[in-house]
Protein backbone atom coordinates (compact mmCIF):
# COMPACT_ATOMS: atom_id res chain seq x y z
CA UNK A 1 0.00 0.00 0.00
CA UNK A 2 1.11 3.54 -0.68
CA UNK A 3 -0.11 6.96 0.35
CA UNK A 4 0.74 10.32 -1.21
CA UNK A 5 0.44 13.55 0.78
CA UNK A 6 0.13 16.11 -2.02
CA UNK A 7 0.97 19.81 -1.80
CA UNK A 8 1.25 22.65 -4.27
CA UNK A 9 4.97 22.31 -4.93
CA UNK A 10 5.92 18.90 -3.54
CA UNK A 11 4.54 15.55 -2.38
CA UNK A 12 5.48 12.86 0.12
CA UNK A 13 5.07 9.15 -0.69
CA UNK A 14 4.90 6.50 2.03
CA UNK A 15 4.88 2.76 1.33
CA UNK A 16 3.91 0.02 3.83
CA UNK A 17 3.47 -3.74 3.67
CA UNK A 18 0.45 -5.89 4.57
CA UNK A 19 1.44 -5.89 8.25
CA UNK A 20 1.65 -2.12 8.41
CA UNK A 21 5.44 -2.00 8.51
CA UNK A 22 6.85 1.17 6.99
CA UNK A 23 9.09 0.34 4.04
CA UNK A 24 10.10 3.60 2.42
CA UNK A 25 9.21 7.28 2.35
CA UNK A 26 10.37 10.03 0.04
CA UNK A 27 9.68 13.71 -0.55
CA UNK A 28 9.60 14.62 -4.23
CA UNK A 29 8.85 17.58 -6.46
CA UNK A 30 5.52 17.62 -8.28
CA UNK A 31 6.87 15.78 -11.31
CA UNK A 32 5.19 12.63 -12.65
CA UNK A 33 8.49 11.21 -13.93
CA UNK A 34 10.05 11.42 -10.46
CA UNK A 35 7.00 9.80 -8.88
CA UNK A 36 6.94 6.98 -11.44
CA UNK A 37 10.65 6.32 -10.97
CA UNK A 38 10.24 6.07 -7.20
CA UNK A 39 7.23 3.72 -7.42
CA UNK A 40 8.60 1.53 -10.23
CA UNK A 41 10.35 -1.07 -7.97
CA UNK A 42 7.07 -1.57 -6.03
CA UNK A 43 4.62 -1.47 -8.94
CA UNK A 44 4.01 -5.24 -9.09
CA UNK A 45 3.30 -5.47 -5.34
CA UNK A 46 1.21 -2.30 -4.94
CA UNK A 47 -2.44 -3.20 -4.39
CA UNK A 48 -3.64 0.34 -3.87
CA UNK A 49 -2.27 3.87 -3.95
CA UNK A 50 -4.10 6.73 -2.24
CA UNK A 51 -3.67 10.33 -3.37
CA UNK A 52 -4.90 13.12 -1.12
CA UNK A 53 -7.63 15.14 -2.84
CA UNK A 54 -6.24 18.67 -3.03
CA UNK A 55 -6.87 21.42 -5.56
CA UNK A 56 -4.10 20.10 -7.85
CA UNK A 57 -4.70 16.33 -7.97
CA UNK A 58 -5.66 16.05 -11.66
CA UNK A 59 -2.16 15.65 -13.11
CA UNK A 60 -1.07 13.07 -10.54
CA UNK A 61 -4.14 10.82 -10.51
CA UNK A 62 -4.56 10.88 -14.29
CA UNK A 63 -0.87 10.26 -14.83
CA UNK A 64 -0.67 7.34 -12.39
CA UNK A 65 -3.82 5.76 -13.81
CA UNK A 66 -2.36 6.01 -17.31
CA UNK A 67 0.71 4.15 -16.02
CA UNK A 68 -1.49 1.35 -14.68
CA UNK A 69 -1.41 2.09 -10.94
CA UNK A 70 -4.53 1.29 -8.85
CA UNK A 71 -5.21 4.83 -7.66
CA UNK A 72 -7.77 5.93 -5.09
CA UNK A 73 -8.65 9.55 -4.37
CA UNK A 74 -8.68 10.10 -0.60
CA UNK A 75 -11.32 12.45 0.78
CA UNK A 76 -9.53 14.60 3.42
CA UNK A 77 -12.80 16.09 4.69
CA UNK A 78 -13.90 12.63 5.88
CA UNK A 79 -10.54 11.59 7.34
CA UNK A 80 -10.20 12.20 11.06
CA UNK A 81 -6.79 11.49 12.54
CA UNK A 82 -6.37 10.74 16.24
CA UNK A 83 -6.80 14.14 17.91
CA UNK A 84 -4.36 13.29 20.71
CA UNK A 85 -1.41 12.61 18.43
CA UNK A 86 1.71 14.38 19.68
CA UNK A 87 3.61 14.81 16.45
CA UNK A 88 2.34 14.88 12.90
CA UNK A 89 4.06 15.78 9.66
CA UNK A 90 3.84 15.04 5.94
CA UNK A 91 5.59 11.69 6.33
CA UNK A 92 3.13 10.51 8.95
CA UNK A 93 0.22 11.77 6.84
CA UNK A 94 1.42 9.74 3.85
CA UNK A 95 1.83 6.60 5.95
CA UNK A 96 -1.58 7.23 7.52
CA UNK A 97 -3.25 7.23 4.09
CA UNK A 98 -1.51 3.96 3.25
CA UNK A 99 -2.59 2.42 6.55
CA UNK A 100 -6.24 3.40 6.01
CA UNK A 101 -6.14 1.48 2.75
CA UNK A 102 -4.59 -1.53 4.45
CA UNK A 103 -7.47 -1.54 6.95
CA UNK A 104 -9.98 -0.94 4.14
CA UNK A 105 -11.43 2.16 5.83
CA UNK A 106 -10.13 4.88 3.51
CA UNK A 107 -12.83 7.50 2.72
CA UNK A 108 -12.62 8.03 -1.01
CA UNK A 109 -13.76 10.65 -3.49
CA UNK A 110 -15.02 10.28 -7.03
CA UNK A 111 -12.46 10.34 -9.83
CA UNK A 112 -14.26 12.08 -12.68
CA UNK A 113 -13.66 10.94 -16.24
CA UNK A 114 -10.55 12.75 -17.49
CA UNK A 115 -12.07 13.38 -20.95
CA UNK A 116 -15.28 14.96 -19.64
CA UNK A 117 -13.72 16.84 -16.72
CA UNK A 118 -12.56 19.85 -18.80
CA UNK A 119 -16.13 20.36 -20.09
CA UNK A 120 -17.46 20.22 -16.53
CA UNK A 121 -14.84 22.74 -15.40
CA UNK A 122 -15.73 24.98 -18.33
CA UNK A 123 -19.34 25.02 -17.15
CA UNK A 124 -18.15 25.96 -13.68
CA UNK A 125 -16.28 28.91 -15.15
CA UNK A 126 -19.47 29.91 -16.93
CA UNK A 127 -21.30 30.01 -13.59
CA UNK A 128 -18.60 32.29 -12.20
CA UNK A 129 -18.98 34.61 -15.19
CA UNK A 130 -22.77 34.64 -14.77
CA UNK A 131 -22.34 35.73 -11.15
CA UNK A 132 -19.98 38.50 -12.24
CA UNK A 133 -22.45 39.65 -14.87
CA UNK A 134 -25.29 39.72 -12.33
CA UNK A 135 -23.18 41.80 -9.94
CA UNK A 136 -22.39 44.29 -12.70
CA UNK A 137 -26.03 44.54 -13.76
CA UNK A 138 -27.10 45.29 -10.21
CA UNK A 139 -24.30 47.84 -9.76
CA UNK A 140 -25.24 49.61 -13.02
CA UNK A 141 -28.93 49.77 -12.05
CA UNK A 142 -28.05 50.95 -8.54
CA UNK A 143 -25.90 53.84 -9.81
CA UNK A 144 -28.66 54.96 -12.17
CA UNK A 145 -31.27 54.91 -9.40
CA UNK A 146 -29.04 56.82 -6.95
CA UNK A 147 -28.22 59.47 -9.56
CA UNK A 148 -31.57 59.98 -11.28
CA UNK A 149 -34.17 58.65 -8.86
CA UNK A 150 -35.55 56.42 -11.63
CA UNK A 151 -35.40 52.66 -12.07
CA UNK A 152 -33.43 51.24 -14.99
CA UNK A 153 -35.45 48.42 -16.65
CA UNK A 154 -33.34 45.34 -17.14
CA UNK A 155 -34.43 45.03 -20.78
CA UNK A 156 -33.26 48.54 -21.52
CA UNK A 157 -29.92 47.90 -19.85
CA UNK A 158 -29.28 44.71 -21.79
CA UNK A 159 -30.12 46.38 -25.11
CA UNK A 160 -28.09 49.49 -24.36
CA UNK A 161 -24.91 50.23 -26.31
CA UNK A 162 -21.69 51.64 -24.86
CA UNK A 163 -22.36 54.92 -26.66
CA UNK A 164 -25.77 55.21 -24.97
CA UNK A 165 -24.24 54.47 -21.57
CA UNK A 166 -21.88 57.42 -22.06
CA UNK A 167 -24.83 59.82 -22.33
CA UNK A 168 -26.59 58.85 -19.09
CA UNK A 169 -24.72 61.15 -16.69
CA UNK A 170 -23.30 64.66 -16.60
CA UNK A 171 -20.45 63.99 -14.20
CA UNK A 172 -17.41 62.47 -15.96
CA UNK A 173 -16.75 60.02 -13.11
CA UNK A 174 -20.24 58.51 -13.40
CA UNK A 175 -19.88 58.43 -17.18
CA UNK A 176 -16.62 56.49 -16.86
CA UNK A 177 -18.20 54.00 -14.44
CA UNK A 178 -21.16 53.40 -16.74
CA UNK A 179 -18.92 53.05 -19.79
CA UNK A 180 -16.56 50.55 -18.17
CA UNK A 181 -19.38 48.50 -16.68
CA UNK A 182 -21.22 48.31 -20.00
CA UNK A 183 -18.03 47.28 -21.79
CA UNK A 184 -17.44 44.56 -19.18
CA UNK A 185 -21.04 43.39 -19.50
CA UNK A 186 -20.69 43.05 -23.27
CA UNK A 187 -17.44 41.13 -22.88
CA UNK A 188 -19.00 38.80 -20.32
CA UNK A 189 -21.95 38.18 -22.65
CA UNK A 190 -19.56 37.20 -25.42
CA UNK A 191 -17.54 34.90 -23.15
CA UNK A 192 -20.64 33.18 -21.77
CA UNK A 193 -22.04 32.68 -25.27
CA UNK A 194 -18.75 31.19 -26.45
CA UNK A 195 -18.66 28.77 -23.53
CA UNK A 196 -22.27 27.72 -24.14
CA UNK A 197 -21.60 26.92 -27.79
CA UNK A 198 -18.59 24.79 -26.88
CA UNK A 199 -20.43 22.93 -24.11
CA UNK A 200 -23.62 22.27 -26.06
CA UNK A 201 -21.61 20.66 -28.84
CA UNK A 202 -20.97 17.79 -26.42
CA UNK A 203 -24.58 17.46 -25.24
CA UNK A 204 -25.71 14.95 -27.86
CA UNK A 205 -23.03 12.50 -26.72
CA UNK A 206 -24.35 12.35 -23.14
CA UNK A 207 -27.28 9.92 -22.78
CA UNK A 208 -28.67 11.35 -19.53
CA UNK A 209 -28.88 14.91 -20.88
CA UNK A 210 -32.10 14.53 -22.89
CA UNK A 211 -34.33 13.19 -20.05
CA UNK A 212 -33.31 16.11 -17.83
CA UNK A 213 -34.70 18.58 -20.38
CA UNK A 214 -38.21 17.29 -19.63
CA UNK A 215 -37.98 18.62 -16.06
CA UNK A 216 -39.74 21.94 -15.42
CA UNK A 217 -37.29 24.82 -15.17
CA UNK A 218 -34.40 22.88 -16.73
CA UNK A 219 -33.11 24.20 -20.04
CA UNK A 220 -30.15 23.17 -22.14
CA UNK A 221 -27.45 24.81 -20.02
CA UNK A 222 -28.88 23.78 -16.64
CA UNK A 223 -29.44 20.28 -18.00
CA UNK A 224 -25.84 20.15 -19.17
CA UNK A 225 -24.59 21.48 -15.83
CA UNK A 226 -26.50 18.82 -13.90
CA UNK A 227 -25.34 16.10 -16.29
CA UNK A 228 -21.69 17.03 -16.02
CA UNK A 229 -21.75 17.38 -12.23
CA UNK A 230 -23.42 13.99 -11.72
CA UNK A 231 -20.82 11.94 -13.54
CA UNK A 232 -22.06 8.42 -12.86
CA UNK A 233 -25.52 8.14 -11.28
CA UNK A 234 -24.64 4.80 -9.65
CA UNK A 235 -22.73 6.82 -7.07
CA UNK A 236 -26.11 7.67 -5.56
CA UNK A 237 -28.13 4.60 -4.46
CA UNK A 238 -31.35 6.56 -3.93
CA UNK A 239 -32.95 9.90 -4.85
CA UNK A 240 -32.46 11.01 -1.25
CA UNK A 241 -28.70 10.44 -1.50
CA UNK A 242 -28.59 12.51 -4.68
CA UNK A 243 -30.70 15.30 -3.15
CA UNK A 244 -28.34 15.37 -0.17
CA UNK A 245 -25.30 15.57 -2.46
CA UNK A 246 -27.04 18.46 -4.25
CA UNK A 247 -27.32 20.34 -0.93
CA UNK A 248 -31.11 20.54 -1.15
CA UNK A 249 -31.87 18.89 2.21
CA UNK A 250 -31.72 20.23 5.76
CA UNK A 251 -28.41 19.97 7.60
CA UNK A 252 -29.73 20.79 11.06
CA UNK A 253 -29.00 18.67 14.13
CA UNK A 254 -32.02 17.79 16.28
CA UNK A 255 -32.32 16.33 19.79
CA UNK A 256 -35.55 15.72 21.71
CA UNK A 257 -37.47 17.67 19.08
CA UNK A 258 -35.27 20.76 19.43
CA UNK A 259 -32.67 22.18 17.08
CA UNK A 260 -29.20 21.92 18.62
CA UNK A 261 -27.20 23.30 15.73
CA UNK A 262 -26.24 22.80 12.10
CA UNK A 263 -24.25 19.99 10.61
CA UNK A 264 -21.90 20.39 7.64
CA UNK A 265 -23.90 22.60 5.28
CA UNK A 266 -21.08 22.55 2.71
CA UNK A 267 -21.11 18.78 2.35
CA UNK A 268 -22.08 18.10 -1.23
CA UNK A 269 -21.81 19.80 -4.60
CA UNK A 270 -22.31 23.57 -4.64
CA UNK A 271 -22.71 23.61 -8.43
CA UNK A 272 -25.62 21.17 -8.32
CA UNK A 273 -27.11 23.20 -5.48
CA UNK A 274 -27.01 26.31 -7.65
CA UNK A 275 -28.41 24.49 -10.68
CA UNK A 276 -31.43 23.06 -8.88
CA UNK A 277 -32.24 26.36 -7.13
CA UNK A 278 -32.08 28.05 -10.54
CA UNK A 279 -34.37 25.35 -11.95
CA UNK A 280 -36.77 25.84 -9.04
CA UNK A 281 -36.93 29.60 -9.69
CA UNK A 282 -37.78 29.00 -13.34
CA UNK A 283 -40.21 26.16 -12.55
CA UNK A 284 -42.27 28.16 -10.05
CA UNK A 285 -42.51 30.93 -12.63
CA UNK A 286 -43.52 28.97 -15.72
CA UNK A 287 -44.88 25.58 -14.57
CA UNK A 288 -48.42 25.63 -13.10
CA UNK A 289 -48.15 22.54 -10.82
CA UNK A 290 -44.80 23.73 -9.46
CA UNK A 291 -46.21 27.21 -8.86
CA UNK A 292 -49.24 25.84 -7.04
CA UNK A 293 -47.10 23.61 -4.82
CA UNK A 294 -44.64 26.46 -4.18
CA UNK A 295 -47.41 28.85 -3.14
CA UNK A 296 -48.80 26.35 -0.61
CA UNK A 297 -45.33 25.71 0.81
CA UNK A 298 -44.43 29.40 0.96
CA UNK A 299 -47.66 30.18 2.84
CA UNK A 300 -46.62 27.73 5.57
CA UNK A 301 -42.91 28.61 5.72
CA UNK A 302 -41.21 31.27 3.57
CA UNK A 303 -40.34 31.84 -0.08
CA UNK A 304 -36.69 30.90 0.57
CA UNK A 305 -37.55 27.58 2.23
CA UNK A 306 -40.22 26.86 -0.38
CA UNK A 307 -37.71 27.43 -3.20
CA UNK A 308 -35.21 25.10 -1.52
CA UNK A 309 -37.93 22.48 -1.01
CA UNK A 310 -38.93 22.69 -4.68
CA UNK A 311 -35.26 22.35 -5.63
CA UNK A 312 -35.14 19.17 -3.54
CA UNK A 313 -38.15 17.72 -5.37
CA UNK A 314 -36.55 18.56 -8.71
CA UNK A 315 -33.31 16.88 -7.65
CA UNK A 316 -35.16 13.69 -6.76
CA UNK A 317 -37.10 13.86 -10.02
CA UNK A 318 -33.80 14.23 -11.90
CA UNK A 319 -32.51 11.06 -10.25
CA UNK A 320 -35.62 9.15 -11.34
CA UNK A 321 -35.65 10.29 -14.99
CA UNK A 322 -31.97 9.37 -15.38
CA UNK A 323 -32.19 6.11 -13.45
CA UNK A 324 -35.39 4.95 -15.20
CA UNK A 325 -34.47 6.38 -18.63
CA UNK A 326 -37.88 8.07 -18.63
CA UNK A 327 -39.39 11.53 -18.95
CA UNK A 328 -40.68 13.79 -16.21
CA UNK A 329 -44.10 12.85 -14.84
CA UNK A 330 -45.80 15.62 -12.79
CA UNK A 331 -48.15 13.04 -11.23
CA UNK A 332 -45.18 11.35 -9.57
CA UNK A 333 -43.73 14.63 -8.33
CA UNK A 334 -47.06 15.94 -7.09
CA UNK A 335 -49.22 12.93 -6.16
CA UNK A 336 -52.91 13.77 -6.30
CA UNK A 337 -52.38 16.53 -8.85
CA UNK A 338 -55.58 18.35 -9.64
CA UNK A 339 -58.51 18.01 -7.21
CA UNK A 340 -61.11 15.46 -8.16
CA UNK A 341 -64.21 16.78 -9.86
CA UNK A 342 -67.44 16.12 -7.99
CA UNK A 343 -70.35 14.85 -10.12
Amino acid sequence: MAGIDLHGNNLVIGIIDQDGQRLKCQKLACDLKLVAAFLAPYKAQLKSLAVESTYNWYWLVDGLQALGYPVKLANPAAIDQYSGIKHADDQNDAYFLADLQRLNILPTGYVYDAQLRPVRDLLRRRMSLVHQRTALLLSFKSLYTRTTGQAMPLGRLKAMTVAEAQTLYEHPANTLIATLQKEHLDQLDQSIEQIEKTVLASARELPCHAPLLTLPGVGRILGMTITMEIGELKRFPSPGDFASYSRTVDSKRMSNGKKKGDNNQKCGNKYLAWAFVEAANFAKRYDAPCRKWFDRKAAKTSTVLATKALACKLAKAAWHVIHDHSVYDPQRMFPGGEPKQTP
